[in-house]
């Protein structure tokens, strides 16, 4: 029971605060060596954050305009007159929070880089070569790791089934449903409010660990006979939650169906990077603690049905 306990406690600190959106910063060459300065920033509690880009020093750099909040960021444009070749581009703050910055500069030539700055390293160095759409596959596999809520689910699917099989084609089904309503949101054909599709997202996880708490006889048709549907279902809810982060800090237009692209191939690494530490991590305590995994499985269960009633109610608290 202290490891139900011990579980519970660790699957519930994500739950205390809100997901941390990533901040965005384009830098797009309009003349040459006259800058538009774009910086999306997320708003968490009706509060920006307190980080701020920094150009260099020989930038000469005028707002224009006035701030616009869209409710889940803060939106800022600037110009800045300077050859941005060299030198480096900041984020002030940046290492006393946990959010992460996407930076992009495109040239007149056709020449740009993009590149992810985090709290351990809020500097980019202009002269030195970045990946460009790449930068989106390490952010889709740090949004996916970073987001306990998916992480929950893909457990709980797994959870479900012991044929490889079907393990297969339900982990695939999830994928190509969220694939799909991820396309669809960020290409703006389909959208839906965030605060709603995360509550839901919570009352999905809580409702596959009520099923685990049953025995298999008394489960849902739907999850004995075809779990693969019930997880393209799913998938296509957590979807619209996985494109809330590409919509707040945007896509390079002219690099949109590469940038989706490798968002989306880096959310899959992600989830089957998980995938394969659970099986491990199965087989292991199933070798160490034969007589345990039960008990195991069980405590992990409460902590998870717990872990989602507590954000469900928190999401539902916060739409009213």
């Amino acid at each position: 029971m202290r490891l139900g306990w011990l579980l519970l406690a660790w699957l519930a600190l994500p739950a205390l605060a809100h997901e941390v959106r990533p901040a965005y910063l384009q830098i797009t060459e309009q003349q040459p060596a006259v800058f538009e300065v774009i910086w999306k920033q997320p708003v968490l509690d009706d509060r920006r954050l307190p980080i701020d880009p920094v150009l260099p020093a020989d930038c000469e750099v005028a707002p224009q305009g006035l701030a616009e909040h869209t409710g889940s960021a803060l939106i800022q444009r600037f110009e800045a007159r300077c050859a941005l070749r060299s030198g480096t581009v900041a984020i002030d703050g940046l290492s006393a929070t946990l959010t992460d910055v996407l930076v992009r500069v495109s040239y007149l030539d056709g020449e740009g880089l993009s590149r992810i700055l985090r709290p351990s390293e809020p500097v980019l160095d202009l002269s030195d070569p970045a990946p460009g759409v790449g930068a989106y596959f390490a952010f889709g596999v740090e949004h996916l790791l970073l987001g306990i809520d998916h992480i929950l689910f893909v457990i709980g699917l797994v959870l479900f089934i012991r044929s490889p099989w079907m393990l297969v084609k339900t982990v695939t089904a999830f994928t190509v449903a969220h694939s799909i309503t991820l396309a669809l949101s960020v290409l703006g054909m389909v959208t839906l409010p965030q605060g709603p599709v995360e509550a839901v997202i919570a009352l999905s996880i809580l409702y596959l660990a009520r099923e685990l708490m049953l025995p298999e006889a008394r489960r849902s048709p739907l999850i004995r006979g075809a779990p693969w549907l019930m997880a393209f279902a799913f998938g296509l809810l957590h979807g619209f939650g996985f494109a809330g982060a590409l919509t707040d800090i945007g896509l390079p237009r002219d690099q949109l169906a590469g940038s989706l692209l490798m968002f989306n191939l880096g959310i899959e690494a992600g989830q089957l990077l998980v995938v394969g530490c659970l099986l491990a991590g199965a087989f292991m305590t199933r070798r160490l603690l034969e007589n345990r995994t039960g008990a195991l499985r069980v405590a992990f269960t409460v902590a998870m049905g717990c872990t989602a009633a507590f954000w469900t109610i928190d999401r539902v608290a916060a739409l009213v």
